[in-house]
């Protein structure tokens, strides 16, 4: 494994800047509703995930769009703050 993405702080998806390539660190399961996390898991999150934030709402409230693999996401901020990160 690369010394950078070994030594990354971890942080969540929400907070990770635009165009920062980035790997799934984990996912807080519990913190999620049953249909969000049926959903993440059908759209193919999981630890390991290499993933890329494309767009965030003007002002901070609304969802973000990011790519995992050859997919655009659109994530709700509440669960974009479930997903921690490792930037690359």
């Amino acid at each position: 494994m690369n010394a950078t993405v070994a030594n990354a702080i971890p942080l969540s998806l929400e907070k990770l800047p635009r165009r920062q390539h980035a790997t799934v660190a984990a996912i807080d399961w519990q913190g999620l509703s049953a249909p969000e996390a049926r959903r993440l898991r059908e759209l193919g999150f999981d630890e390991g995930v290499d993933i890329e934030v494309l767009h965030k709402s003007l002002f901070g409230t609304g969802p973000i769009a990011c790519r995992i693999g050859r997919m655009t996401v659109a994530l709700r901020r509440t669960v974009a703050a479930a997903i921690a990160v490792s930037p690359v």
